[in-house]
């Protein structure tokens, strides 16, 4: 098989997947569902890492070619096309076996879904096989956005994840909850994708070309360009801030993060599939394709540098004072996208794909974990109604703290080592903010690791579950729950020691990621690099490990040892408290300014609108002036004959004027 077949059937599996457990599901039933899209993920996977291993090989080049031109006008070609590089490698293997883990998951946690829905209700017909085909949609969606070797492509994918995210995050329809975060996360990507669509619209308008190799090609040629926007700003500038502004939306970075954590209300496998490998590191992954472009504009690199940092930290802090699992984690997402944005704004930018690549096994480690806590606790999501699960719970409970340990950057396990470089790399930057940057990520090491240990002691430690029915009734999930675990902690232990000097120090990328020489500061680490053990020794005795433990140790204390200091801290500090609880008042300054903007806007033009110019003008307004004019003209209809010659004599005399003077 020639290997452009090879990358279209990587593609097309999950969408036959997808069709068929859709179209067909009704007559397949589930088992027939659940096979077919699991099958079609699981080949896609199979051929990605083969994929993978003929670049590690070196039996596999890169590939850069068009496979069907849409349409082409006035010189501008818009085609569907594959750029196939180690960067676009390493980004299918996540995201098939991830999603491909998450399938045969799904086969256990979605088992009773009938009791979700209403008796009545038609959307729980067949909504076992509509669960496989949407996530399996979303596996193609993904995989054309990071197979893409053009813009229009690109933004296919773009809005095909965020569609299926939609219909994902909704899928329990019938919850008023569920119905509200689909909408707010559609609508608050929209914001994103208009700044996304603007920045492609000024590549078509200046590079007259949406191929990657061509406006990467001419980018130098317009470093020096200004253009007139708010009084003159550098093109490159200019465009990567729009392209940045769609990665904020997509990868949820402050200000446009504020759907993430609502998202938490769709099925526990979405949330390991869209918040793990997938939907929130389209931005990550988008931004790193495009630095050719961003080493450009130092100005776009800072304004990354900085949002990054900021989303980091003050995002973990809310997830100290979450109680509901899911949203424990998902701070934690928004923590380490924050992390990776730092990484791409310190012109790290492999640093920040690796932390992308080993976030991706532990998180989705970690959500899984979080599901099968759930089905034990009977869909009680409630960490303090937990505790003492570890015995009823071994294998959930060990690959839980694996998780746990490589999400806090424990040495040796991979988190550890993507994490390090990220801080390190910040630390080494010139870039403006980098200062700011440092700072804040080193802060967030300690945040991490409490809120990490503090879910983890509170659902796996300390006393028996609260509820009565629960702590009888609790027991290990089943097979189809623990092997997708297992199959995800592998790479959460042993996946950073093996790759980190290929990826960051070697040569893997090679010409996929570009890096000025004056941002290259991992060339400067990279001469001090010895060895993943050496690596793993010198972070022992480094400021991000002990603040790490400082954390771990602060957790254990305050939740396992003394849980009244939690309680004290609270009373005392209950401004900080209402703060992080109410998330720095986010969505209530939404709610206000746009939702009751746009309420407001409607109330405006109704009243003065509809109300006022069309009924009272328009519709109320004609029928008055006919009125009127029929109240005056029933005046001159008297019914005397000499009042109807007088008027005639006056209209003959009226004419006979017009007829002399004109």
């Amino acid at each position: 098989m020639g290997m452009e077949k090879i990358y279209l059937a990587i593609v097309l599996f999950p969408l036959l997947g997808a069709i068929i457990a859709g179209f067909f599901g009704g007559r397949i039933g589930r088992a027939g569902a659940h096979w077919v899209a699991s099958a079609g993920v699981g080949i896609s996977a199979l051929l990605a890492f083969y994929v993978l291993n003929g670049f590690i090989q070196g039996t596999v080049g890169v590939f850069n070619g068009p496979v069907y031109t849409w349409l082409v006008s006035d010189g501008l070609r818009m085609e569907v096309g594959f750029l196939i590089d180690p960067l676009t490698a390493v980004m299918m293997s996540v995201v098939t076996f991830v999603s491909f883990c998450v399938h045969i998951y799904t086969i256990g946690y979605m088992a009773d879904d009938e009791h979700n829905w209403p008796n009545d209700s038609l959307m729980g017909r067949n909504s076992y096989q509509r669960f496989f085909s949407y996530i399996s949609l979303f596996t193609f969606s993904m995989l054309m956005l990071v197979m893409s070797n053009n813009f229009m492509q690109l933004f296919f994918g773009w809005e095909a994840v965020g569609l299926v995210s939609y219909l994902l995050i909704g899928f329990w329809a019938v919850r008023p909850t569920a119905i509200f975060a689909n909408l707010k996360a559609f609508l608050v990507n929209r914001v994103g994708d208009f700044g996304f669509i603007l920045g492609i619209a000024a590549v078509a308008m200046y590079f007259n070309s949406l191929d990657y190799a061509e406006v990467f090609r001419q980018a130098p040629q317009f470093a020096d360009t200004q253009v007139q926007v708010f009084g003159g700003v550098s093109l490159m500038s200019l465009i990567g801030i729009l392209l940045f502004i769609g990665a904020m939306g997509k990868s949820a970075q402050v200000p446009l993060h504020v759907w993430l954590p609502d998202s938490m209300e769709g099925p526990t496998p979405i949330s390991a599939l869209i918040h793990a490998a997938t939907m929130v590191t389209a931005g990550v992954f988008m931004v790193a394709r495009m630095s050719p472009l961003y080493e450009l504009s130092e100005t776009a690199l800072t304004v990354i540098l900085v949002i990054g940092a900021t989303t980091a930290f003050f995002t973990g802090l809310i997830g100290v004072v979450q109680n509901d699992i899911k949203r424990v984690i998902a701070y934690s997402t928004l923590s380490q996208l924050g992390y990776m944005m730092v990484g791409l704004g310190a012109s790290a930018y492999a640093a920040g794909i690796f932390h992308l690549m080993t976030h991706a096994f532990f998180k989705a480690l970690l959500f899984l974990a979080a599901g099968s806590v759930i089905i034990g606790m009977h869909h009680d999501q409630d960490i303090r109604n937990m505790g003492g699960l570890w015995k009823r719970m071994p294998i959930t409970w060990i690959t839980a703290l694996i998780g746990s340990l490589a999400l806090i950057g424990f040495p040796g396990f991979s988190g550890f080592f993507s994490k390090d470089a990220i801080i390190e790399a910040v630390a080494a930057s010139e870039v403006a903010g980098s200062g700011y940057a440092y700072l804040l990520v080193l802060l967030g090491v300690f945040v991490t690791a409490l809120y990490s240990f503090r879910m983890f002691f509170l659902v796996f430690h300390g006393e028996g579950p609260r509820d009565a029915h629960a702590a009888e009734h609790v027991k290990e999930s089943p097979w189809v729950v623990t092997l997708p675990l297992v199959l995800l902690a592998i790479p959460s232990i042993g996946l950073g020691y093996l790759t980190i000097k290929a990826m960051l120090f070697g040569d893997w990328f090679g010409n996929a990621l570009f890096v000025s020489h004056a941002h290259n500061v991992l060339h400067e680490m990279g001469e001090e690099f010895h060895g993943s053990f050496s690596f793993m020794l010198h972070g022992l005795f480094g400021l991000p490990f002990w603040l790490a433990m400082a954390g771990l140790g602060t957790a254990w204390y305050v939740y396992l040892r003394d849980p009244s200091i939690a309680d004290k801290a609270k009373a005392k500090a209950e401004w900080l408290y209402s703060l992080l609880d109410h998330k720095y008042w986010f969505d209530e300054a939404y709610q206000f300014l746009f939702g009751g903007g746009s309420r407001a806007v409607g109330q405006l033009l109704w009243r003065a609108g509809d109300r006022l110019l069309i009924d009272g003008l328009i519709v109320n307004g004609s029928a008055r002036t006919v009125g009127w004019m029929a109240g005056v003209i029933r005046h001159i209809q008297t019914g005397y004959l000499y009042h109807y010659a007088f008027a005639m004599i006056l209209g003959l005399l009226l004419l006979l004027t017009w007829f002399v003077v004109f």
